[in-house]
């Protein structure tokens, strides 16, 4: 087992304890020197932060006690925080503590350095996740995901345990095998995931890059994943801010590239990438959900990757809901929560 301060003081890491306000004055949540989310948050969450962690400055937000027990929730591609919007006043109301963090490449995030590597592999991603709860002195959380945030919390589950209270994972197990990426799919599938191919090409970078053509393409996978989620434009103006990052393009088009072998990862990373490459179980409690209606969801009810959860477990499919789970099925979502949190 990898002990965790000294493997990310060892790649440089490590995490600070810079916060501040994006708006309003402080509120009453927790010091600023402990990366405090302390502003009136107009996004339907109680407050909005940024605090210096690892490589990134990571903006975040928040709901829920700042005393109360932590749920971590990472949004996928192509969405935001916004995704958990409607999940946060929930599990609040339980008395958690609800933290959403934007992935790196959107939002308020932000690589401290120019010459850091803009670089989506999977290790990169989780240990950003690490560095923010090392930089929010959490020491386990629960955590809740869906596209790449389920990706990233089955790699913290399976390579830091200690740290993972329980795991809601949309999809099941996501964790990615490079080398296996490499064998076609069946046809049907290959079409289902059409812009991965789109992004290998200097074409899809030019759309991802450009905002009118971002804009279009973004919707176009938003009602292609999601076919009975009836949103408007301002949820999606809403969402889209985040994509002006000034990384998102960068960030995009490596993860997807990388995924199919035809982007390098960093070689500081390759420890990690060895083991997840095999594959490895995950026995901290979860439920995994599958949504009904997303192109993605595999068939079988959960049984093609039912062998990678060896502690307590449930599963559940959501039969009207598609890709974007927690904005389209917040209460759902939400009652996976509870339930992993008490297996």
């Amino acid at each position: 087992m990898i002990d965790r301060r000294t493997f990310t003081k060892a790649l440089g890491l490590g995490a600070g304890t810079t916060a501040w306000t994006l708006a309003g004055p402080p509120g009453p949540a927790r010091a600023a020197d402990t990366g405090a989310a302390t502003a009136a948050a107009p996004t339907g969450f109680a407050r909005l932060g940024v605090v210096r962690a690892g490589l990134l400055d990571i903006g975040y937000a928040e709901d829920g006690p700042a005393d109360g027990p932590v749920v971590l929730c990472l949004h996928g591609w192509p969405y935001d925080i916004h995704s958990y919007a409607g999940v946060a006043p929930l599990l609040a109301a339980h008395g958690y503590r609800v933290v959403v963090p934007h992935l790196r490449g959107h939002g308020t995030t932000r690589f401290r350095s120019p010459g850091t590597v803009r670089n989506a592999q999977q290790s990169a991603v989780a240990l950003d996740v690490l560095a923010l709860m090392d930089a929010l002195r959490i020491e386990r959380a629960v955590l809740a995901g869906f596209d790449w945030g389920a990706r990233t919390a089955a790699v913290l589950a399976a390579l830091w345990p200690e740290r993972v209270k329980a795991l809601v994972s949309v999809g099941g197990y996501l964790v990615t095998d490079v080398r296996a990426q490499r064998e076609p799919l069946p046809a049907a599938a290959e079409h289902t995931w059409w812009y991965q191919f789109y992004f290998a090409t200097e074409r899809g970078r030019l759309a991802v890059a450009d905002r009118v053509r971002r804009d279009d393409l973004y919707r176009l996978v938003w009602r292609t994943v999601s076919p009975t989620w009836a949103f408007d434009d301002a949820d999606f103006a809403r969402t889209a801010a985040a994509f002006d990052n000034p990384d998102h393009a960068a960030i995009v088009i490596h993860n997807y590239r990388w995924r199919l072998g035809l982007a390098d990862g960093e070689r500081r990373y390759d420890r990690l990438e060895e083991r997840l490459a095999a594959r490895p179980r995950i026995a901290v409690p979860t439920v995994t959900l599958d949504a009904g209606r997303d192109p993605f969801t595999a068939p079988g009810d959960g049984a093609g990757y039912r062998r990678f959860f060896t502690g307590p477990y449930l599963h559940r499919t959501l039969p009207d809901t598609g890709h974007n789970v927690p904005q389209e099925a917040p209460g759902g979502f939400a009652r996976a929560v509870l339930d992993a949190d008490r297996l």
